[in-house]
């Protein structure tokens, strides 16, 4: 039987760890054949205590600390600790149903993957007309792009990119580990380098990992902000602008298209009616989009604010990169 390492870096989930954990312990899947790592990384709230408790009537469970707090440094860790020949690398803000990895070891093998991933359904804790306005944004292709694992495939497919991927340990000697200079975006750079090489990444639909949203609109913008900002940085960094996709800099493109021409109309004010042509043609747009969403349990008032605020934080970060992308670039 194969033996598999699932690593989860964790910090603060005080909310959520429990039900991730759980749900992991509770797979279809032989827990004797399963190592769960949890890599702590340095809780301040009530994580660690949740963790270790169920370490107790779990005893697969480990945890190990992360004093560099951040997602690569965690799985880097978690690697080299790691006594399984597959490692599987979860997300604490998650839950995972029974077949989740079983599913996983069944298309790797079937479809001789270097790396495979499920779909990702978003979902809330708490219901109400905000949350399920955050929760549907969050899985529309105009609020998160075409990126697959979020729409969704009704075959297994080849991609460039998978949450919360499942690995050969060996496939780490070959392609290195994380980058731990990356806060963001270190899974998506990761692929960008196995398929670099060669190496094969599936989707597949007959299982999924449910991610639960942060549940305000202030939440979703400082999350969004910070992954706007990390693309430029990853740019920076990776010395390599395929290490991510368009899709990651169309909400900067819009948000230029709105302050920029603000800026110009300071020395000639017509530049003024491009920034409206594109908040007008973007409303346009967005409009549409929500008219034709279900807008059931929530309202076209909160879906087309989510939208607004998930695509400006998103760009306004990515803005700011830029400025950290030029003085890193000076030193």
């Amino acid at each position: 039987m194969i033996t598999v390492s699932i690593i989860i870096p964790c910090l603060n989930e005080e909310k959520y760890i429990s039900r991730c954990l759980l749900s992991v312990v509770n797979s279809d899947y032989p827990m004797d054949n399963v190592e769960i790592l949890v890599l702590d990384g340095m809780s301040t709230d009530n994580t660690a205590q949740i963790i270790h408790k169920l370490s107790k009537e779990h005893t697969n469970i480990r945890v190990i600390p992360n004093p560099g707090k951040t997602a690569p440094k965690a799985m880097n860790i978690g690697i080299k600790a790691a006594l399984g020949e597959i490692i599987v690398r979860l997300d604490a803000h998650a839950e995972y149903p029974p077949n989740y990895l079983s599913e996983l070891l069944k298309w790797k093998e079937k479809l001789g993957a270097d790396n495979i991933g499920s779909v990702w359904k978003t979902a809330v804790l708490n219901e109400n007309p905000k949350t399920i306005a955050i929760q549907k944004v969050l899985c529309h292709p105009f609020g998160v792009g075409n990126g697959l694992f979020r729409t969704g495939v009704q075959k297994p497919m080849e991609v460039d990119t998978v949450p919360f991927g499942c690995y050969d340990k060996s496939v780490f000697d070959e392609v290195g580990l994380y980058d731990e200079r990356l806060r963001r975006n270190q899974d998506i750079e990761l692929n960008k380098r196995l398929a670099a090489k060669g190496k094969k990444i599936f989707l597949i639909p007959t299982t999924y990992c449910c991610y639960y949203a942060r549940e305000t609109l202030f939440a979703i913008a400082k999350n969004n902000y910070q992954n706007g900002k990390w693309n430029l940085l990853t740019v920076y960094y990776t010395k390599n602008f395929q290490s991510l996709s368009i899709r990651h800099f169309v909400p900067l493109a819009f948000f230029l298209s709105l302050t920029l021409p603000v800026l110009l109309s300071l020395f000639w004010q017509p530049f003024i009616f491009v920034s409206a042509f594109s908040l007008f043609l973007y409303l346009a747009v967005l409009t549409l989009v929500v008219m034709k969403m279900d807008r059931k349990d929530t309202n076209f008032f909160q879906l087309m604010l989510t939208f607004f605020v998930l695509h400006i934080s998103y760009g306004w970060g990515s803005f700011t990169g830029l400025f950290h992308f030029y003085k890193i670039f000076q030193k």
